[in-house]
């Protein structure tokens, strides 16, 4: 991006920022994710990095959140409330490590180490207490000023009113004042309780946690505030009582009876803060609160004060942010792509991105009648999603940050040499001519799929090499594969041809389950797969010496009789095996010396009989195979969405939308260990 360019970006991003500010610190609605605020700051903070000669004083990112309501008294702060820079991975990490050491020193920063307190989704509050008693709270607002909460603070039972006498540092403050900040923060069980009470009356619902705590310290009759059972956790002692260290302050703050989050943690070095931000990101789930990242804080008093203040943030602290659901970027093309059954999908290109623990650069736009709902454009800038193991999806355009060159997406008539085609009733497109080499490439890699054959080392890049070459040709093929055709190809040698014929002739028993998955029948994925396997071994006895004859005379009644299985999946699968092609491969493949088994199934009473189950999210026991091997292994099945059917989701860390499905369904939820005590 040149200069020109980025300042009419950075102009676009402020106007953005300052709207998306205004919604959510002072009349606390928001139109978008936390997630997506913060990749919107982060993107000018980036640039205006980039280009320092077009920072502005006026910039969002030289200002603290937020300003006071006119309804609540001002209330100026002895020492400015200042907010944090953000970092979202360990490359921007070691960046400020690195900014901090040049500062100081590297002897004074390894001495120092760092403190880590859970970043909290609630609203900063000051609290002062003079000679011991609770005489003031006040919000952050922009800073400097804040507003007068304090009969509102009063309300929250964890908040002290007087502080504890008997603590080692009452005696430094019982003829002066003391003051502390941390977070106000509402449970979740209290935030989902509060929300269906908002509903119950016909009032509108809280965005997030941190929406509702400042709603609720935000009322004018505190008997409000008093019913939404906040809670108060401290991050930072201001009154000077000798402490040297960060560290020091929640001690203080703890022995005086304030509450501090047990989970904060000293680490030595940079590399324990990866660590310690690692654990926090895999069980947050388990909190009772919500939490988006870890504050990272030189733990040494004296060299954090040395290092001051860049801007609106201080040095020696950062917020290290968890990855998130959500981010903006820039669509750079709109691609398509040709999937196995011949589906062409429109793909939109960006510059990589890091969200949901993932490095992307494309994200699915589904259809082309999804881009003219969106209103996707190239050049747009827009906000991707991925949870969990899902693709990556283009969810929203910021139409506000759109450019004059944006340009409309029209879909071609042709791609790969072939005509796109439209079926009646279908919202899809299609290559016309299924027998183009990119089908068939994909075709491939499906079959070698880890839940299919799981050919290890066969992947995208040597099949098309295979196919350029002449030495696959159907998926039999694969199987009659030599090592001496192999490596004469370019990248292969005696070892490496060796190490895949191998691979390739390890995989040759496979489950049924699995064998059908593998054959790429529409509609059939791994759960049905799964089920269609199972009843046909438990109701029809299928085996290897029967097995062409029952596929080739399986009705559209019978596979509607298969868990979650409708008409059109059935008359799919009928019509796939009542083609004869169909049924020559797979006996091509037998006689290729593929051993299909068909593992007995347990007809005793099971654990979880036919409760279905959701998994959503990332597991940390166990792998979602796993997990769904579980649940099948104990009677149970397996569903890809949640409905009222439903019987359990589980849960791992970063759910999806699964998880807010089965919320507002009033589905159980319950988290990977539940599932496990479930199966004891």
């Amino acid at each position: 991006m040149d200069e020109k360019e980025a300042k009419v970006r950075i102009k676009a991003l402020r106007r953005e920022i300052k709207k998306q500010r205004y919604f959510y610190h002072v009349l606390n609605k928001s139109d978008v994710s936390d997630d997506v605020r913060d990749s919107l700051m982060h993107e000018l903070v980036k640039l205006e990095e980039q280009f320092p000669h077009l920072r502005d004083l006026s910039s969002p990112s030289q200002r603290v959140a937020g300003k006071p309501l006119d309804k609540f008294k001002k209330v100026k702060h002895a020492v400015k409330m200042i907010s944090l820079n953000d970092v979202f991975s360990s490359k921007e990490l070691n960046e400020w490590e690195g900014r901090i050491r040049r500062i100081s020193s590297s002897e004074a920063v390894d001495k120092s180490g760092y403190f880590c307190e859970l970043k909290m989704d609630g609203l900063a509050v000051s609290i002062i207490y003079e000679k011991g008693q609770l005489i003031q709270s006040a919000t952050r607002g922009d800073g400097v000023t804040g507003e007068d909460i304090t009969n509102n603070i009063k309300t929250i039972p964890s908040i002290l009113l007087q502080l504890n006498k008997n603590s080692k540092y009452f005696s430094k403050v019982k003829e002066g004042n003391f003051e502390v900040r941390g977070e106000a923060y509402l449970e979740k069980k209290e935030f989902a309780n509060l929300n269906r009470i908002q509903k119950e009356r016909g009032q509108a619902v809280f965005a997030n946690p941190r929406n509702a705590a400042a709603g609720s310290l935000r009322q004018l009759d505190p008997c409000i505030t008093e019913s939404r059972n906040l809670k108060f956790a401290a991050y930072e002692v201001i009154t000077n009582f000798g402490q040297r260290t960060h560290e020091e302050e929640h001690e203080i703050a703890e022995s005086f009876g304030i509450p501090v989050i047990k989970e904060n943690k000293f680490c030595r070095n940079i590399e324990e803060v990866k660590n310690f931000h690692k654990k926090i990101s895999k069980f947050r789930n388990k909190l009772p609160f919500l939490v988006d990242g870890i504050v990272v804080v030189v733990n040494d008093e004296k060299l954090r004060a040395h290092l001051g203040i860049a801007g609106k943030s201080p040095r020696g602290m950062v917020a290290y942010k968890f990855s998130p659901k959500q981010t903006e970027t820039v669509v750079k093309d709109i691609v398509l792509q040709v999937g196995r059954t011949g589906a062409v999908t429109p793909v939109a290109i960006f510059d990589p991105v890091e969200v949901s623990g993932s490095t992307v650069s494309k994200a699915t736009l589904h259809n082309y009648d999804e881009i003219k709902r969106k209103d996707v454009r190239i050049g747009d800038t827009v906000i991707i999603q991925k949870a969990g193991d899902v693709i990556p999806e283009v969810i929203s355009v910021v139409k506000s940050l759109r450019s004059s060159s944006a340009k409309e997406f029209t879909m071609p008539e042709t791609v790969h040499g072939s005509r796109i085609v439209r079926h009646e009733g279908e919202v899809a497109h299609y290559v016309y001519d299924k027998s183009i080499r990119e089908v068939e490439r994909r075709k491939f890699e499906h079959f070698v799929s880890r839940s299919a054959f799981n050919i290890d080392g066969l992947g995208p890049q040597i099949i098309k090499k295979f196919l350029d070459n002449g030495l696959i040709s159907d998926f039999a093929s694969i199987f009659k594969l030599r090592g001496e055709d192999i490596k004469k190809l370019d990248g292969f040698d005696d070892k490496s041809s060796q190490n895949l014929i191998d691979a390739i002739n390890n995989s040759k028993e496979i489950e049924f389950s699995k064998f059908l998955y593998s054959l790429g029948i529409r509609f059939v994925g791994e759960e049905t797969a799964f089920d269609l396997a199972k009843y046909l071994i438990e109701e029809k006895s299928i085996s290897c010496s029967n097995m062409i004859k029952i596929l080739e005379n399986i009705k559209i009644e019978d596979i509607t009789r298969v868990f979650d299985v409708g008409e059109r999946v059935a008359r799919s699968v009928v019509d796939y095996f009542n083609n004869k092609k169909n049924i020559d491969l797979i006996e091509r493949l037998l006689d290729a010396g593929i051993k299909i088994t068909f593992p007995k199934l347990n007809r005793k009473k099971k654990k979880l009989n036919n409760q279905i189950f959701v998994l959503t999210g990332t597991l940390e026991i166990m792998t979602r195979n796993e997990a769904e091997s579980l649940i099948r292994d104990n009677g149970g099945n397996v569903s890809s969405s949640v409905s009222k059917k439903t019987s359990y989701v589980v849960a791992g860390s970063d759910p999806g939308s699964k998880y807010d499905n089965a919320r507002s369904l009033g589905v159980h939820i319950i988290s990977e260990q539940q599932f496990i005590n479930m199966l004891k």
